[in-house]
């Protein structure tokens, strides 16, 4: 079954990116209009975020992001069989810091966000830096879809790690140097064991991994500013976080990675993926010890708050 649907989504990968859009077009208005996917959730988070905007403000955000959500996925099928290229050609980015990086023989930790089109991104950057790139991705409940992502984001080398054994996975990179990816805005499946901060107007609860794995390792920590000029153009901006995360409190380096978040969402808001419950987990009075950010607890009652 999965050679049957890989040869069908190649066929379709070597269509022209204007039809594809068109295709893109029709689906996001079904999903919209008609399906309505998740639509409280989307209208809900932007209301979270941007309480300062009109309900048709908020409503044009939403718009624009069911297109760019379906863009992302059929961007995605497009990379099956995109040529290094042509991809090139469509999509910029500025790589500065990890070749000086990479020049220091330091090993580097990139902290990734939900922003279109996170699957470009990680093939593009893997053939645009010197780094071997490793990607850790959540293993998926379909073979199928599992198979052909990890087809797709391995495609010009980039290894896989599952996240499920990431701790054995990453043990023949140690002594390598290595770039390694990790998807640092997730919702906490514990909310009793993970940073809280503000996040767009209310508390938020956010995966420890990302930075502990930094911490432990010592290794500097990059981000990106990610902008969309127009279908199918992306540029990504590289910079560094910390270069010895060791040395920061702890929270520290999750505290300015939610800020940048922040910043890029208010570039592009939708760019963003609004259809996840990123507030699914509500703030206790328990979790103050958790709490990392250096502002308190925000739309929170005070009894809630000490």
């Amino acid at each position: 079954m999965y050679y049957i649907v890989f040869a069908f989504l190649y066929l379709i990968s070597l269509l022209p990116f204007r039809f594809l859009y068109i295709l893109s077009d029709g689906i996001a208005f079904m999903l919209y209009y008609i399906f309505r996917y998740r639509k409280a959730v989307v209208l809900s988070n932007l209301l979270q975020a941007f309480p300062e905007k009109t309900d048709k403000e908020r409503r044009k955000i939403a718009r624009k992001f069911y297109r760019n959500f379906i863009d992302n996925w059929i961007e995605t099928i497009k990379l099956i069989s995109i040529s290094k290229s042509s991809m090139n050609k469509r999509i910029t980015g500025n790589f500065d810091v990890f070749h000086e990086l990479y020049s220091s023989g330091k090993s580097v930790q990139l902290n990734l966000a939900h922003f279109f089109n996170w699957e470009i991104m990680t093939l593009h950057a893997g053939i645009n830096q010197p780094y071997t790139f490793l990607t850790v991705y959540l293993p998926q409940s379909s073979k199928i879809f599992n198979r052909l992502i990890i087809y797709i984001r391995s495609r010009w080398g980039n290894p896989q790690l599952p996240s499920s054994e990431m701790a054995r996975a990453i043990i023949p990179w140690r002594k390598k140097q290595y770039l390694l990816a990790l998807g640092a805005d997730q919702r906490t499946a514990t909310p009793a064991d993970a940073y809280w901060l503000n996040f767009l107007n209310k508390p938020a609860g956010f995966v420890k991994g990302p930075e502990k794995f930094a911490r432990n390792q010592n290794i500097p920590v990059v981000m990106m500013t990610t902008t969309r000029k127009k279908r199918g153009r992306y540029h990504f901006d590289y910079f560094l976080l910390s270069h010895e995360p060791a040395k920061l409190p702890d929270g520290e380096l999750m505290r300015q990675y939610v800020r940048h978040i922040e910043k890029n969402i208010q570039l592009q808001p939708d760019l963003y993926l609004w259809s996840h419950k990123r507030w699914k987990h509500q703030w206790e009075k328990e979790y103050e010890k958790l709490w990392v950010d250096i502002n308190p607890p925000m739309g929170i009652k005070p009894e809630l708050v000490h």
